[in-house]
């Protein structure tokens, strides 16, 4: 398999607009976090976020795309132009990750235009892409979702260089989420310290170029792109701990796990730092905080940079790996703004001080909804490139269920399909004894039906740590969303639900069938063009560069409305090698 290369990024947040605008901002230790006025008008809900200024906005805004979509386009289109990459080849291709995308323009005639993947294919085509995009929508950890699917990618050969950006944007949507989960603090967060009481939601997008060409041989590419020695995508991982659907385990095993898959057979002393997740949330840094303890790190510094950017969501993963790169090149770690005293029970070294480092190497962690859980381990120096391990597969069943009927391993079920009510009759006839159901919006419903009769064919169910859970659409969680929008649209009639708005994260229907099945192996949902697109076998066969992946339950789960949907699952086994 191929070196993975980091050749070229931006950050672009309230702080700046280039990378090196953004860590001058760091090191002087500013904040981008300030205090708003709620959308709604409530003053019991003013919040405190990074966002950036009306002039900023103004600057940045580009004719003809949205504000979500301009912040994206301007940072990929820094990197790509600084970067010289023949973006206009058949083996570049443009991922873009986020969690809510356009959101704020869900009431719009257009909205249907205006979803993530026609989002990303517009932004791609304008920067001169020739292949058609994909989204990454996996709640928190959708950021460093998309590097380890990018890495992976080109580890393989199906591509040579991939843009990755990130981006999210401050919406009522977003913060009466967060709000309804009780979720958010009055004040700027404090991660891991004894006084916290919530995270901050932050706006930003972050690109980095990925490539398998190293740079250091030489030519244009070298010539445009700084000098030295350059930073690899060594691995990455995704693990489930499959034990709530809002809440991670306590012990951490999820996050343990992922962290344990990146750092297997290195030297854990070999590891400079650890940029975690660290949202100042109550159970998320306590649990961060056994995960690094039971991986055998709590004598390796660690930070966050939420006291910075607050929780930028989609941007989040990506922007902080950039952040961590540069600032572990320059031998420290940056302080954990507004930490003072420790408030987790894991023993960890973080610090409001920067932390010296002389190892070019870190571990950076992230957490999310659906039990979701992520890690990557980058180094800098030359690359060896591995192996090639077995990627193909054998598929054992398949299940396609619509709203016209039900066909297993291509033996039909039901024939006499009646659009939404089929929904109902599958649960009654074949589960009837899994009241979570009935919490589940129906994109989850009907992958978790879908799961439910292939998982019947299979013959037995039992938890499951090298089993996963890779699902893709076309259309996201929209019916959800227009949904959660009714319940906040009136300031008189404002009755936001916790567990509505889980559900408009697509991923959820991920983290329902592991939740259900004890699945602890990667669960990740991705945006495409259309069921048919080859981009999503070249994502299977990808993930299996995982090697600890040994079967996935795969395949296409997309519900428009109640006449319009369709689920085609796929139980598929990695072939073993000859």
């Amino acid at each position: 398999m191929k070196t993975v290369y980091s050749i070229a990024d931006n950050i672009l947040s309230p702080l700046g607009c280039t990378t090196s605008e953004n860590l001058a901002a760091l090191r002087t230790g500013r904040s981008a976090l300030r205090h708003y006025k709620n959308f709604s008008g409530r003053k019991e809900d003013d919040y405190v976020a990074a966002r950036f200024s009306d002039e900023q906005r103004h600057s940045l805004m580009v004719e003809g795309l949205t504000w979500f979509e301009s912040l994206v386009y301007r940072s990929a289109q820094e990197c790509i132009s600084r970067a010289l990459i023949p973006v206009s080849s058949s083996k570049a291709l443009f991922i873009l990750s986020t969690t809510k995308g356009n959101i704020d323009h869900l009431k719009e005639e257009n909205f249907l235009q205006l979803l993530p993947w026609e989002s990303a294919n517009r932004i791609a085509m304008r920067l001169g892409f020739v292949t058609r995009p994909m989204v990454v929508c996996n709640a928190c950890i959708s950021g460093v979702s998309a590097i380890i699917i990018a890495q992976r990618l080109i580890a393989v050969g199906a591509y040579d260089t991939i843009v990755v950006t990130g981006c999210d944007v401050i919406t009522h949507f977003v913060v009466s989420g967060f709000q309804s989960l009780k979720a958010m603090s009055p004040a700027p967060c404090r991660p891991f310290d004894m006084e916290r009481l919530g995270l901050n939601l932050g706006e930003a997008a972050a690109t980095m170029v990925l490539t398998s060409t190293d740079p250091s041989k030489g030519g244009e590419l070298a010539g445009a792109l700084r000098k030295g020695e350059w930073w690899q995508i060594v691995s990455g991982a995704i693990r489930n701990d499959a034990y709530h659907i809002s809440s991670p385990s306590p012990r951490g095993e999820g996050c343990a796990d992922a962290i344990r898959c990146v750092t297997e057979g290195i030297d854990i002393n070999s590891i400079s730092a650890i940029n975690v997740h660290g949202t100042a949330t109550m159970f998320n840094d306590q649990m961060e905080s056994k995960a690094i303890e039971t991986s055998g790190l709590s004598d390796t510094p660690m930070n966050t940079l939420k006291g910075y950017y607050g929780h930028t969501l989609g941007a989040s993963g990506i922007l902080e790996t950039i952040a961590t790169i540069y600032s572990v090149e320059q031998g420290e770690l940056l302080p954990t703004l507004n930490f003072s005293e420790r408030g987790v029970s894991g023993r960890v070294m973080i610090s409001d001080k920067a932390q010296t480092v002389d190892r070019h190497s870190f571990v950076k962690i992230i957490s999310g909804f659906g039990g979701c859980n992520a890690a990557l381990y980058c180094q800098r120096g030359k690359g060896t490139e591995q192996a090639e391990r077995c990627h193909d597969y054998d598929v054992k069943h398949i299940v396609r269920l619509t709203s016209e009927g039900v066909t297993i391993d291509h033996r039909p079920l039901i024939s006499d399909g009646d659009g939404d009510g089929l929904l109902t009759r599958l649960y009654r006839q074949h589960v009837g004894d899994y009241p979570r159901y009935y919490k589940m919006d129906r994109l989850s419903q009907l992958g978790f039906l879908a799961s439910e009769l292939l998982l019947r064919e299979e013959g037995h169910r039992e938890p499951c740590a090298d089993r996963a859970v890779v699902l893709f659409n076309h259309t996201s969680s929209t019916p959800s969303n227009r949904q959660y929008e009714e319940t906040i649209a009136d300031s008189d009639n404002y009755f936001p639900g916790p567990s509505l708005f889980l559900h408009t994260l697509p991923n959820m229907v991920c983290g329902e069938i592991a939740l259900r099945n004890g699945y602890h192996g990667e669960t990740s949902f991705y945006i495409v063009g259309s069921k048919d697109d080859s981009i999503v076998e070249r994502v299977v066969h990808a993930t299996f560069v995982d090697k600890h992946i040994d079967s996935m339950l795969t395949g296409w789960v997309d519900y428009l409305d109640n006449a319009c949907f369709e689920a085609e699952l796929r139980l598929i086994e990695r072939k073993t090698m000859e």
